[in-house]
C-alpha cells in the first residue's frame, strides 16, 4: 500500500529550514509530524496548552512553540520559539511540500485496466489514476474519479460521481453518490493583506464496514489525519473537516458539521443539523440532540442539546421555565 500522497521538494537539514538558529546537530528532517507520531527525525509543533500530554511525550527532534509553551516540552527537544506557530508551521509546510497547498488535478487519470482490476465492476466513465489499488468484489459507480496512490479494500460500494483522493479506505465500505472524499480541508492564516493558505499533507483513513450516505464531505488531514472508525454511519450532506477522528460505532445524522481537530468516542449518536466546534474532545457514548452547537469538552456517557449544548435535563428545565 503505497500512502505517500505529497512528496518532499527535496531533503531539507535543520539548519535549511531555520538558518538564523543554531542546533546541536544539523540533521534531515523527515517529515513534520504532530506531537503524537513525531519521531526523533521529525519536527513538530505546540501551540496549545490543551495538547500538554503529548508535548510531554513527543519524541520530535525538534517542536515549534511559543516561550510560554516551551517549558512543557521535554528537555532534550531543540525548541524553536516563534510569536505565531501556525503562521511559522505553515511558511515550512510550503517549502518541505510546495503542493499541498492547491489540489492540482490528476493528469494521470485513464479509464481502468481491466486486466489490472480483473475482479472489479466498474460504470461508465470511470477515471482512474497511477498506483490505484482496489479490492476483490468492489464496484464503483459512473462518472467516479479515483485519484492515484488510493488504496480501497475488497467488497466495498462507491457510487456514482464520488471523488476519492488522498484516501486510504478499508473493507466493506459503502459510498453513496456525490460524496467527495480527500481533498484540501478549509486552513488559512490571516493577515493583513491577504490569507495564507495552509499546505495540507495529511490523508483520509476509512475503517472497516463504514457507510457515508451521498454529498458528504470528508477533507484530508492538515499535518495528521482524518479518520472514521470501523462500523460508524453517516447520513446524507454531512461535514467532516481536516484532522477529525470519528471513533466507531458512530451515528451521525444529515447535515451535521465538524470543525477541524476536534475528536469524537466510541458509540456517539449526533442529531441532524449539529454543530462540533474545532479542537473538542467528545467522549464515548455520547448523545448529542439535533441542531445542538457544541462548544466545549462532553465528558463520556453524557446526553446534551442546545446552543450551547448542555446536559438534557438542564435543556428541558430551561425551555419548560
Amino acid at each position: 500500500m503505497n500512502s505517500n500522497f505529497f512528496f518532499k521538494k527535496k531533503k531539507l537539514k535543520i539548519k535549511q529550514i531555520f538558518p538564523e538558529l543554531s542546533f546541536k546537530k544539523d540533521i534531515i528532517i523527515n517529515d513534520v509530524k504532530p506531537l503524537h507520531t513525531a519521531k526523533k527525525n521529525d519536527l513538530t509543533f505546540f501551540d496549545s496548552a490543551k495538547y500538554k500530554d503529548q508535548a510531554i511525550n513527543t519524541n520530535a527532534f525538534a517542536c515549534i512553540t511559543t516561550s510560554k509553551l516551551e517549558k512543557l516540552l521535554p528537555k532534550k527537544i531543540e525548541k524553536i520559539i516563534v510569536l505565531n506557530v501556525l503562521l511559522e508551521l505553515a511558511k515550512i509546510l510550503k517549502k518541505i511540500y510546495p503542493d499541498a497547498d492547491v489540489d492540482h488535478p490528476d493528469l494521470s487519470l485513464r479509464p481502468p485496466l481491466k486486466k489490472k482490476y480483473k475482479t472489479v465492476k466498474f460504470g461508465n466513465n470511470v477515471l482512474i489514476g497511477k498506483n490505484v489499488n482496489i479490492g476483490k468484489n468492489t464496484s464503483i459507480g459512473s462518472n467516479t474519479i479515483i485519484e492515484k496512490n488510493v488504496f480501497i479494500g475488497k467488497d466495498c460500494v462507491v457510487g456514482s460521481n464520488v471523488v476519492i483522493k488522498n484516501s486510504i479506505l478499508g473493507n466493506r465500505i459503502m459510498l453513496q453518490d456525490g460524496c467527495k472524499i480527500g481533498q484540501k480541508g478549509f486552513g488559512f492564516i490571516p493577515l493583513k493583506n491577504k490569507n495564507l493558505k495552509f499546505p495540507h499533507i495529511g490523508k483520509v483513513i476509512i475503517k472497516n464496514d463504514v457507510e457515508i450516505a451521498s454529498n458528504c464531505t470528508i477533507d484530508r488531514g492538515s499535518v495528521d489525519d482524518t479518520v472514521i472508525g470501523e462500523n460508524t454511519y453517516l447520513d446524507n450532506q454531512v461535514h467532516v473537516a481536516h484532522n477529525v477522528k470519528i471513533g466507531s460505532n458512530c451515528m451521525i445524522a444529515g447535515q451535521v458539521g465538524f470543525a477541524g481537530s476536534s475528536t469524537i468516542g466510541d458509540n456517539v449518536s449526533i442529531g441532524g443539523q449539529a454543530g462540533i466546534s474545532g479542537h473538542l474532545k467528545i467522549g464515548n457514548n455520547v448523545k448529542i440532540g439535533g441542531g445542538s452547537g457544541v462548544v466545549k469538552n462532553i465528558e463520556d456517557n453524557q446526553v446534551v442539546m442546545g446552543y450551547p449544548a448542555v446536559p438534557l435535563k438542564i435543556f428541558l428545565k430551561k425551555n419548560n421555565d
